[in-house]
């Protein structure tokens, strides 16, 4: 029986429709697109915005839709400091809807937070220091095409990283004004993403870092990119920064951080990060020199132990 064409789903696929006008055509988007045609409401009104979330990124080259992941091509990544309109986009989840920086709070709670509170952006800008840091963000997915053997998800060859400059507050600042119990050992977050099924109590990804990395100088809660407001696609109005270790612990749209007693926790999902991004230099470099980095040294998974690797560019240290 042929499904009737209610006034609700019209207008779904007219924002469809829209969405797919704003890529650029729908030949260049995965099939998987079509699915948000008839998934639930809540998950289906996001469908234009987070297509319409790429209009700014015309060189980027989109490997899924659901959830919205692009990777800048290498020819791009020539920028010291790296533009919005070429950072790589990575998402677990449907980005919010909404997301005004005059009515986001942030809640600092957890067990081994000693005195919860709760702040708005101008709360953070009032109370702490505000610091600009250029950092490295970089997906620990970054290179996962040449993996061998294949591995499953995203296939990102090398354009999931970039270095903008990040306005905020110390991270550690922030912590340290809650109350950080000596005991504890694990800074999660909760953002305000929405899991791709439209379940409200599932999570799509709430990692973290260990306390350790949270309190050194460069762990940022950030408000700003490049000097203006972080681009909503980019986790507007609130972000954490914590560079050295994969992107998954910088969560977007960030709406609560928790300390904890241990790294595991049944608020958060995926595994609690411990080591620092596996592809950096930890050794100082210059272009074209052939170091012997020594045992425990290779460039990241599936690398040999004792690896001797060429630099290729300026600068690569950690």
């Amino acid at each position: 029986m042929k499904a009737s064409k209610t006034p609700h789903a019209l207008s779904r696929r007219a924002a469809l429709r829209k969405g797919l006008a704003v890529a650029g055509g729908a030949a260049l988007l995965p099939s998987g697109l079509g699915a948000l045609l008839w998934a639930r409401p809540e998950t289906a009104r996001a469908a234009a915005p987070t297509t319409d979330l790429l209009k700014d990124k015309p060189g980027l080259r989109l490997l899924g839709d659901r959830p919205l992941n692009a990777e800048t091509p290498a020819h791009l990544l020539n920028d010291f400091v790296t533009p919005a309109s070429k950072l790589f986009v990575r998402n677990n989840g449907v980005p919010p809807v909404t997301t005004d920086p005059a009515n986001w709070m942030l809640e600092i709670t957890g067990e081994a937070c000693e005195r919860p509170q709760r702040f708005s952006i101008d709360d953070l800008k009032a109370r702490f220091e505000v610091v600009t840091r250029h950092l490295v963000l970089e997906c620990g997915g970054n290179g996962r095409s040449e993996f061998r053997p294949r591995v499953s998800g995203n296939q990102w060859t090398t354009g999931a990283v970039g270095c903008p400059r990040w306005t905020g507050v110390r991270l550690a600042d922030v912590l340290k004004a809650c109350g950080v119990a000596p005991t504890a050992v694990y800074v999660g977050y909760e953002s305000a993403d929405m899991h791709l099924s439209g379940d409200p109590k599932k999570q799509p990804i709430s990692r973290g870092v260990p306390m350790e990395k949270a309190l050194e100088d460069d762990c940022l809660l950030a408000f700003e990119m490049n000097g203006a407001p972080i681009p909503d696609v980019h986790g507007a109005p609130l972000r954490l920064i914590a560079p050295g270790y994969p992107g998954s612990a910088s969560g977007k749209w960030l709406t609560t951080l928790l300390s904890e007693l241990a790294e595991r926790s049944p608020r958060r999902s995926g595994e609690p990060l411990r080591l620092a991004a596996l592809r950096a230099y930890r050794h100082p470099a210059g272009a074209g020199l052939l170091r012997d980095l020594g045992p425990g040294h290779g460039r990241g998974r599936g690398h040999p132990a004792h690896a001797r690797t060429r630099v290729e560019s300026e600068g690569l240290s950690q």
